[in-house]
């Protein structure tokens, strides 16, 4: 068969596989940088399908070997005519529970469940209609700056394991295996309350939170802090320490701007 022969019949294969599709291969090729080439049952001519390595299994990551000659079964995640591929996602077919859960949620959606772990790097939660995860103490998992609109050190300063919380779904982290989730979302957002409610020229007080070399950080509003530039208290790049509020001073300032895509508010010593 030539090659115009070829890519007419691999063209014609791939226009009756669609996204959803459940399809069988053998493994001929894996790299750590491709993942896994497959030649698909009833196209034999080349490989056409691939599984990228964040869709070859969840448990954690590659304890599931994959190796050339190994026949697989893996759902259709994408499909690419022009380039003669066909995506596919081994997690879907080695647990199909949590792929179907997963991939019908929504964003916006409101989850509930238990924290299951405290970490670091976020919290996981037990989801009450959800499957176990084959790896992870939770389905649902909130990073430490979704847990709240406030800058906190660590997850326990928001929840305990044990409590029940909600969240709205924001999207499936299909590496993880995981539905990523916002408890802050589900709270109003100080900072545009505070940008509704305050108008530049007004005179607030506020108390020192962070002392940086371009200047001071003020919290004018629970949540809410602004920037005071060094050249605000001084005039000059440099200025004797004493000069320059501390951490813990009460300070009287006025806005200058706010910045509302940046989420940024900006000060100036009240005169």
């Amino acid at each position: 068969m030539g090659a115009a022969a070829d890519d007419q019949a691999a063209r014609e294969f791939l226009a009756g596989i669609h996204v959803g599709d459940i399809c069988s291969g053998t493994v001929v090729e894996v790299t750590r940088s491709r993942g896994v080439v497959v030649t698909l049952d009833g196209f034999s001519a080349r490989p056409l399908g691939v599984v990228w390595p964040a869709d070859v299994s969840w448990r954690w990551r590659t304890a599931v070997a994959v190796e050339v000659g190994r026949r697989i079964t893996a759902e259709v995640v994408a499909v690419d005519p022009d380039e003669g591929r066909v995506r596919l996602a081994m997690t879907a077919t080695e647990n199909p529970e949590l792929w179907a859960f997963l991939t019908s949620r929504r964003p916006g959606e409101i989850l509930s469940g238990t924290v299951a772990a405290i970490e670091r790097f976020g919290v996981f939660v037990a989801l009450d209609d959800g499957p176990d995860h084959p790896v992870f103490p939770g389905v649902g998992f909130i990073t430490i700056p979704e847990l709240s609109w406030r800058h906190i050190q660590a997850g326990s300063d928001v929840v305990r394991i044990g409590q029940h919380v909600s969240g709205e779904f924001l999207y499936f982290d299909d590496w993880h295996g995981e539905a990523r989730l916002s408890l802050r979302a589900m709270q109003p957002d100080p900072f545009a309350v505070f940008a509704e409610g305050v108008a530049v020229g007004r005179t607030l007080r506020g108390q020192v939170t962070k002392v940086v070399p371009i200047g001071v950080f003020v919290r004018v509003a629970e949540g809410i802090e602004g920037l005071v530039h060094i050249g605000e208290f001084t005039g000059i790049p440099v200025e004797p320490a004493q000069r320059i509020p501390q951490v813990g001073d009460e300070l009287k300032v006025v806005v200058t701007e706010i910045d509302r895509e940046r989420r940024r508010v900006a000060l100036s010593p009240a005169r």
